[in-house]
């Protein structure tokens, strides 16, 4: 229990600083008018999600599972995030944008996790 919750903690710290990175970078990219690097950051973990579970299923690196998946996805992808930069965008009358928002960051998500466990089933199978 103990090596599980180490994974966790460990892969959680790198998924953190990873999504740190990739919110900073894109804020310097696109600036702050739109909440482009939670947008990037929910569609990038939600493909590395599909790959990482075509990889871990059925292999002996399925142990790593609570690193990769828990830990590092679990704090790298932002949903709470998303759902706050969907209502701030609300309260500031941006409707139009805000339902753009969260469609663009649903199909992209769904999307990119389908992508992601398609390249992990053909890679790993």
């Amino acid at each position: 229990m103990l090596g599980t919750l180490a994974q966790v903690a460990i892969g959680g710290a790198l998924g953190a600083m990873a999504r740190f990175g990739t919110q900073t970078l894109s804020f310097r990219l696109f600036g702050p008018g739109f909440p482009v690097g939670t947008m990037v950051v929910n569609g990038l973990g939600s493909f590395l999600i599909g790959l990482a579970v075509a990889w871990l299923i059925d292999r002996e690196v399925a142990r790593y599972s609570p690193a990769i998946v828990v830990g590092f996805l679990g704090a790298y992808t932002t949903f709470s995030t998303y759902a706050l930069d969907a209502l701030r965008l609300w309260e500031r009358g941006e409707v139009g944008l805000a339902s753009f928002y969260v469609l663009g960051s649903v199909v992209l998500s769904l999307g990119a996790c389908v992508a992601g466990m398609a390249l992990g089933r053909s890679l790993f199978t």
